[in-house]
């Protein structure tokens, strides 16, 4: 029978084991709608159940284990609002303390002293012996677990005290994969892409990413959808470059002028490096093309990025437009201030600084010079994206450490020139690889 094709689209109230209070919690929480969200809210691990641990064999403290046990008599002490409650589980081989401090009500209705359950969750070293802190119970006799590794969901505390714990959003996952037809899940990667990249199929790449059976299952899933992500991520940068390429102009900067030649002879301190000198002819090259740059220069402090992004400036000044470097703090704008102003010490540059501590008269005067086109570089921080500021012909804008900034505030540069946008360059050391 075939699924019609809103199947996923339904709301999550109608999901069997949520209901509208439990669909509320779902929406206002994780932001889950539809069966479809649900469906795409994927596991952040997985556990193998099939694994336990007699706890006499308990060493390490913090280590998520899952043993096996008959449970004791629950113990409740504190006060009517606030009622802890403590039991252990034996299993022949030792005692586990078992730890919960809210909820006394719901466990003191569900819990049955004298069964044997499997229980999961985090040790703790309580003097000489071993304790578990709001550990996921499971009663033996009622397992009705997916066979496999089991999956582990982010949650947050009202989820879990409202009674969306880990195990009930399991069976909701367990109930809409039970109803799911493979034509519900339309495949989006052409046949040749699958073959050549091996990969299983969408539907059984979602499937399994919630309920593997086995570990195989589960890496060939996670490498379908890791796949999937990153290759439209890439198709969405590829188009947006392809578009500013096509319809997005730039200026053209088509000659090496003076104020470069002067600065390559006369002030540059050091020879540039092989990778410097790779990084401005890239650089040339798009920025004569008649189309708009937007490049990520990156390197470890010490580099020379700096360097380089002067270097370009210059061009830019050679060719009739402005330049302006922003960064995010005004400590670090002032320190750009004082290298490039020794950099281009004797060449005649005109550099002004912008900053939310330049008011008044001198905020006018220094606005007045940057629109008529006096100052040639302007250095600053946020300050250079306010409307006030405009200036005559800029033609590259130096963005320093683009995390601190949003992509509506550096999109705000763009229209800091009236007539075609400037180029972009970007400015950020390499991802921290840890220790």
């Amino acid at each position: 029978m075939q699924q019609r094709p809103d199947y996923l689209k339904s709301p999550i109230e109608y999901l069997k084991g949520v209901g509208p209070v439990k669909a509320d919690l779902l929406k206002t929480e994780l932001g889950v709608f539809t069966f479809q969200d649900l469906l795409f809210t994927f596991p952040f691990r997985h556990i193998d159940r099939s694994i336990i641990v007699p706890i006499g064999q308990i060493r390490n403290e913090g280590q998520p284990v899952q043993v096996k046990g008959k449970l004791s008599a629950l113990n409740f002490s504190g006060s009517k609002f606030q009622r802890r409650v403590k039991a252990s589980l034996q299993d022949g081989t030792g005692i586990l303390q078992l730890i919960w401090f809210q909820g006394a009500n719901w466990l003191e209705q569900s819990l049955k002293p004298g069964q044997e359950y499997l229980v999961f969750g985090k040790i703790s070293n309580a003097g000489h012996s071993f304790s578990m802190a709001h550990p996921e119970m499971e009663l033996v006799t009622e397992m009705s677990r997916h066979p496999g590794l089991e999956p582990i969901y982010s949650s947050t505390e009202k989820l879990n005290q409202k009674g969306l714990d880990n195990k009930t959003r399991r069976k909701c996952i367990l109930h809409l994969l039970e109803h799911l037809h493979r034509s519900s899940i339309p495949e989006n990667l052409p046949d040749y892409l699958i073959k050549a990249m091996r990969l299983i199929d969408r539907y059984d790449a979602l499937k399994h990413i919630h309920l593997p059976q086995n570990p195989e299952q589960l890496a060939m899933a996670s490498y379908r959808l890791k796949f999937e992500e990153l290759f439209f991520q890439q198709l969405k940068v590829l188009s947006s470059k392809t578009f500013r390429k096509e319809h997005v102009k730039g200026p053209v900067f088509s000659r090496v002028g003076n104020f470069f030649n002067d600065f390559y002879r006369l002030n540059l301190q050091f020879e540039l490096t092989e990778a410097q000198k790779r990084v401005i002819k890239e650089i040339r090259h798009d920025t004569a093309s008649g189309s708009q740059m937007n490049r990520l220069l990156q390197g470890d402090v010490g580099s020379g990025k700096t360097i380089v992004a002067l270097m370009v400036i210059l061009l830019a000044i050679d060719n009739g437009y402005q330049g302006c470097i922003m960064a995010p703090t005004e400590i670090l704008a002032l320190q750009h201030l004082a290298s490039v102003s020794k950099a281009l010490k004797g060449l005649g540059l005109p550099i002004g600084l912008l900053t939310g501590n330049i008011k008044g008269a001198k905020r006018k005067e220094l606005l007045r010079l940057v629109h008529q086109g006096e100052i040639k570089i302007l250095i600053g921080t946020h300050a250079l994206l306010e409307d006030p500021v405009q200036f005559q012909n800029l033609g590259l804008a130096v963005i320093d450490e683009q995390h601190r900034f949003g992509v509506a505030q550096r999109a705000n540069l763009w229209q800091k020139n009236q007539e075609v946008a400037p180029h972009i360059l970007v400015m950020t050391q390499p991802p921290s690889q840890g220790p």
